[in-house]
């Protein structure tokens, strides 16, 4: 599936069709291409405000949405990158708070693909470039960028200027690319995926993370020791203990935080790391009372969101509808801890044929009162039959939840960001 949206403004469609014919060359890992591109745009990388660089495998986007949070509680102004969209292209770039208009969207993209034409960039660069150019023209008092894939080598990772950086949790996902075979890295798969989110680092600039596997650990202590950053890792140099509220500490003292309104166990360590980050930096102040604020106040369309009242809703009557994106084990696990205690849930599911099916409904197996599967538009999805002998079949979402049996059960959509994004546009609750 392609990575970009459709848009009813005929000069952002322009630039989509353009962005649509980009695709990134097969075996090409490197950030030349983006240098070469900035370079033609004034290096616009190097003249943005202090940057909050977040990486992780999970949880990076909820920990860019807490940072966002509690620095606006503190009344800064801040950029935001993030990824993937959910239904607007715009909500890739977030200008002083506001997604990016369609006026200056439409121009920031001409310039660019222009700008490098001759350079076969891909989408993502380009999609980067316009980002910097953006927020380098926009005055703010902090950016938090949101790495797409991996880090050593994702397009973000030429930013100069980082207050901070930061590693959310890890685990195994888009393995032909972050796990291709290759001389002098780690070997073992979670060793690996480390080292190549630890692939942000800066020297002199504090790399920030959660708890991992000792090996992990070392893997990516061991990277930051070589290019001379300052780690400040979960258990180590930060403590968080999750309960009734967040008890967080650290060298600086200690801090008793709300949980954050976004449900499950995991957006309360996205919190943590959000705070440990803010804490572990000197360039922009955050007061314990924007921390809690923000904490509070966050919000992450389509992570376990629960669905307000629209077109896909009322075809579930009397029934609570959740959305998630999630689509690796780690994210099945997650889904699973949360709606264990809750009883028996209808899943709604659709995959991307390159995704594991068990990683989802494996951990929720025990959970599930019903098993439908649908297609995502214009993606090549899993078959029900992917999903083992339970699992029925539907044309679509509305058609799912229309076919549920009358028992009041709570719903769960996922399997794909992708399909979130279309759940939210049918039920007209397109993020803002």
């Amino acid at each position: 599936m392609k990575d970009f949206a459709t848009s009813s403004d005929p000069a952002v469609q322009h630039q989509l069709d353009r962005l649509a014919a980009l695709s990134l060359p097969q075996g090409r890992f490197e950030l030349e291409t983006i240098r070469a591109l900035c370079a033609r745009l004034g290096n616009p990388e190097r003249h943005l405000p202090p940057v909050f660089h977040v990486a992780g495998t999970n949880g990076k986007g909820s920990t860019c949405a807490y940072l966002r949070a509690i620095l606006e509680a503190q009344g800064c102004t801040v950029h935001a990158a993030t990824k993937p969209h959910l239904v607007r292209y715009n909500e890739r770039i977030r200008i002083a708070g506001k997604l990016v208009s369609d006026a200056e969207l439409a121009a920031l993209l001409a310039e660019v693909l222009d700008a490098g034409e001759d350079l076969s960039p891909s989408f993502f660069e380009v999609t980067t470039a316009a980002t910097f150019l953006a927020f380098a023209r926009h005055p703010a008092d902090a950016c938090v960028i949101e790495v797409g894939l991996g880090g050593r080598f994702d397009a973000t990772n030429i930013l100069e200027g980082q207050a901070v950086c930061g590693i959310a949790s890890l685990g195994i996902d888009h393995e032909a690319f972050l796990l291709a075979p290759e001389a002098a890295v780690p070997a073992e798969p979670l060793s690996r995926i480390g080292f190549e989110k630890a692939g942000i680092a800066r020297a002199g600039v504090p790399l920030v993370t959660q708890t991992y596997p000792l090996q992990v650990t070392r893997t990516i202590i061991e990277h930051a020791m070589i290019v001379g950053a300052r780690t400040a890792i979960r258990d180590l140099d930060w403590f968080a203990e999750i309960g009734e509220r967040i008890a967080y500490r650290d060298a600086h003292g200690e801090l008793v935080l709300p949980l954050p309104e976004m449900p499950g166990r995991h957006q309360a360590d996205n919190a943590a790391l959000a705070v440990a980050m803010l804490r572990h930096q000197e360039s922009v102040t955050a007061s314990p009372e924007a921390m809690a604020e923000g904490i509070r106040v966050a919000r992450w369309p389509a992570r376990l969101q629960l669905l307000g009242a629209g077109p896909l809703t009322a075809l579930a009557p009397g029934r609570r509808v959740w959305l998630d994106g999630g689509h690796n084990r780690d994210a099945g696990e997650a889904l699973a801890r949360f709606f264990r205690p809750a009883g028996k849930v209808h899943l709604i599911i659709g995959m991307l044929a390159s995704k594991a099916p068990a990683a989802i409904v494996g951990p929720l197996e025990a959970s599930l009162a019903s098993l439908t599967v649908v297609p995502i538009p214009r993606s090549e999805t899993h078959p029900s039959a992917a999903f083992g002998p339970d699992a029925s079949p539907a044309a679509d979402v509305a058609s799912a939840l229309a076919a549920l049996p009358g028992d009041g059960r709570d719903v769960l959509i996922t399997g794909s960001l992708y399909l979130a994004g279309e759940v939210l546009r049918l039920n007209q609750e397109e993020p803002d």
